[in-house]
């Protein structure tokens, strides 16, 4: 019953969950015909299907060739991060295999058989995705392979190193996600779907990838607590707390809210950068990829700004939203709405008292500058009263069916995994 109550305090949500179960899923994640595809391409998506509900979906929508450069690119990743994050391999084992991880590409025979990590698969089964790799065009070949050495670089540079200062909470997230963003973006030019601009702009590329990865560490402070892992910057966290692990005490709750507004502040920075990045894309397949997880995070972050719960459990958008989010996202006006949207919702949360107040009221500011609403999406949540009374009944009737709808809906709008 908590799930029609939550249906009925937002009864556009019920609406477009079944807008987008009853086919608006394929408007921005059409899935590919298995067997269009050849036995090493088959099982490299089998295995992003395993280790990525959410990316295989937008993988699987890109244009073209892309679609299969875009796909090795995180496999090959996925089988990075698991080294860097097997707790079972000695760090004189380990830090060579990060450093050495883009050779192993062009190395057929390659693999790695004594991971635990749950996506192993990935590394036992290498030589298939080393061989699609192989396959690919060499100018994706290129990006991929360069892209992999400097992950590895700066993974293995992590390892014993916790992140201090600000520049250094930068820096890692460059390597574990700006990279990305810069990657992406060099196969997205390379692909001719998109100008060079988009590839040869690494700043935007970057500021995309830390915008998200900033947005997962904030939302995760609580999960990463409890299984030993820190990855908020000491010289933010230590202004409030003597130990990162304090701020999850009661007593320290009110501290513990102005860090992570001041977090959260440090995060909207990236987003006047992602507008600019999105607003020069051209291709609707290549737009949607993109344009999807920023929104997922903004809405992310409105939801964890000057919120407890951070501190207490896992907070997360509600699935109709991010439903909605999705369906919403597929032009630059849509996305300057719902960014403007969202830091508006902050806004109003903005504590008179709070030390990052000033700070937050003037990013919000620039943002507001970039997005002020006036395109379609103005009015995005004004819906017919007749589609809204009829969802309501529907939740009434059928509020079990529509969980299974929720649920299937899930494998799409889980964007901030990983």
């Amino acid at each position: 019953m908590e799930l029609l109550r939550t249906w009925l305090g937002h009864p556009e949500d019920i609406y477009n969950l079944l807008r987008f179960k009853m086919g608006g899923y394929r408007a921005v994640m059409p899935r590919i015909d298995p067997d269009s595809l050849g036995l090493g391409l088959r099982t490299c998506y089998r295995y992003l299907n395993q280790t990525s509900r959410s990316f295989a979906a937008v993988i699987q929508a890109l244009d073209g060739e892309l679609r299969h450069a875009v796909c090795i690119f995180y496999l090959v990743l996925r089988a990075l991060d698991t080294i860097e994050d097997d707790m079972t391999i000695s760090l004189d084992v380990k830090v060579p295999m990060l450093h050495e991880f883009h050779s192993y590409l062009y190395q057929p025979d390659w693999k790695y058989l004594e991971s635990k990590e749950k996506d192993r698969q990935v590394l036992e089964d290498f030589p298939t995705i080393s061989m699609e790799f192989r396959n690919l065009s060499k100018v994706y070949q290129d990006v991929i392979s360069d892209i992999c050495h400097k992950m590895g670089v700066g993974m293995a540079e992590f390892l014993e190193k916790k992140v201090d200062s600000q520049r250094e909470w930068d820096k890692y997230c460059h390597y574990v996600a700006g990279l990305v963003g810069i990657g992406l973006s060099r196969l997205f030019s390379a692909s001719e779907l998109e100008d060079p601009i988009v590839g040869q702009d690494t700043e935007l590329a970057n500021s995309m990838g830390l915008f998200l990865q900033k947005t997962n560490i904030i939302r995760d402070y609580l999960e990463d607590q409890l299984e030993g892992r820190e990855f908020w910057p000491r010289e933010v966290w230590s202004r409030y707390a003597k130990k990162l692990s304090d701020l999850a005490k009661p007593e320290n709750i009110d501290m513990a809210v102005q860090c992570l507004n001041e977090l959260i502040t440090n995060a909207l920075h990236h987003v006047p950068d992602v507008l600019t990045y999105l607003s020069r894309l051209k291709n609707q397949s290549v737009f949607n990829f993109c344009a999807i997880p920023q929104v997922m995070a903004i809405a992310t972050l409105a939801a964890c700004y000057n919120n407890k719960q951070v501190f207490r459990g896992v907070v997360k958008i509600r699935k109709g939203q991010a439903v909605t989010l999705m369906m919403d996202a597929t032009n630059i006006q849509a996305v300057k709405a719902i960014m403007y949207q969202y830091v508006e919702e902050i806004y109003q949360k903005i504590p008179s008292t709070d030390p990052s107040s000033s700070k937050t009221q003037q990013i919000i500011a620039s943002i507001r500058a970039m997005s002020l609403p006036g395109g379609p999406m103005a009015s995005r949540h004004h819906y017919s009263p007749i589609y809204l009374s009829c969802a309501m009944l529907l939740a009434a009737l059928s509020w079990q069916y529509l969980s299974t709808i929720s649920k299937a809906a899930e494998e799409y709008v889980q964007a901030g995994e990983n």
